[in-house]
């Protein structure tokens, strides 16, 4: 169990061909054409952005597919390296001012620095309609090369740096997207259906710390997978932190979410960090679904904490990491919520490939198609 438990921690997806055609759905009929799917896509995205700006208090920016190398700007996603972002060479001219480019994974730290670029004061924030390659990943029902997020920033007070406020912001988002659900259903009436119940108006609260402690010998996704059978909708709190069992309840880099910070759980226990994931229990693939990672981010502080922790205090020299150590950047809250992942979650769909457009391979497309999974190329 040990072992099932250190290779739980990073590299998300199932892992064989074999257990993606066991565990897709074998009665499966989408509920909407593909036409009827384009068509909702857009309108449960256009949604999703308008009702975040407003619950969150955001505008809608431009973001970059690529850093340069060497700012330190691009997410590596966990702190175990087993994710690499692409990388290249731009000779610019003839080689004389080249570039080390690298295609963003996430631009979970750029939209920290950028908040100072469109000049955002305390109470206002940014999103953007982020694209990314995270070419490490395995490709199974809900795990793509390509990637989609709305990734959002605000500025926050050192006041703000509290678990009710980081909460309080889970359930605004969770506000938004309950409401695509409904806002999904009353443009197109046959999503509403029996067999695919309505996500819960109210999301449930837990700490990893807690989670472990319910079930001390089953590894991360069982965990969760096992917690999602009791609240349909989890927010878990507190993912980076190193647990009782001597495990994160996941890699979380060690530069942005702050995940060291004492806290106290509802129950009166000590417990660690200001971030988490959602999490939700799909009705169509019978899985655990995950919609958000994210939280408050770092201080100078607990950057610093983090990062001796991880072994990785060089990174200090990175420009990105000197900005916070400076005060140069804004404290800041922020999550990436997956477009994708929401968009098969509302729209029914049984596999990520039905709404986002990418490679997959020749294996995996067989197998949907004797599913009748139709996935778009």
């Amino acid at each position: 169990m040990v072992g099932d438990k250190k290779a739980d921690l990073a590299g998300p997806g199932i892992g064989n061909y074999e257990d993606v055609e066991k565990i897709l759905p074998t009665d499966y009929a989408p509920l909407l054409d593909a036409r009827e799917t384009q068509k909702a896509i857009y309108s449960v995205k256009q949604y999703i952005e308008t009702n975040l700006c407003k619950e969150l208090n955001l505008m809608m920016v431009q973001v970059p597919l690529i850093v340069e190398k060497e700012s330190g700007f691009n997410d590596m996603l966990d702190r175990d390296g087993s994710r690499t972002p692409v990388s290249f060479h731009i000779n610019n001219d003839y080689n004389k001012h080249p570039i080390e480019g690298q295609v963003v994974q996430a631009a979970t730290k750029w939209k920290r620095w950028a908040l100072k670029q469109y000049g955002c004061a305390v109470g206002q924030g940014i999103c953007t309609d982020m694209r990314a390659v995270r070419k490490d990943y395995f490709l199974d029902h809900d795990h793509s090369a390509y990637v989609d997020q709305w990734d959002w920033e605000k500025t926050i007070a050192p006041q703000d740096r509290t678990l009710d406020y980081w909460k309080d912001t889970v359930r605004k988002i969770w506000k938004v997207i309950t409401g695509a659900e409904k806002h999904a259903q009353k443009e197109f009436p046959q999503l509403k259906n029996k067999k695919y119940p309505n996500l819960p108006e109210e999301i449930k609260f837990l700490h990893a710390e807690e989670i472990l402690e319910m079930f001390p010998d089953l590894p991360r996704k069982q965990r969760e997978t096992a917690i999602l059978q009791k609240y349909p909708a989890v927010a878990i709190i507190g993912i980076g932190w190193t647990l009782k069992d001597g495990y994160p309840h996941e890699m979380r880099a060690a530069d942005y979410d702050d995940w060291i910070t004492e806290t106290v759980s509802e129950s009166g226990k000590p417990m660690h960090g200001l971030n988490g994931d959602i999490l939700v229990w799909n009705n169509i693939t019978k899985r655990r679904h995950e919609l958000m990672s994210g939280g408050i981010r770092v201080t100078p502080e607990t950057l610093k904490l983090q990062l001796k922790m991880t072994n990785q205090l060089d990174n200090l020299k990175l420009p990105y990491h000197k900005a916070i150590v400076n005060n140069e950047i804004p404290l800041s809250v922020g999550s990436g919520i997956g477009q994708g992942r929401t968009q098969m979650l509302l729209l029914r769909k049984a596999h990520i490939g039905e709404v986002t457009v990418t490679v997959w391979p020749k294996i995996l497309k067989d197998v949907c198609a004797k599913k009748n999974i139709h996935v778009l190329e």
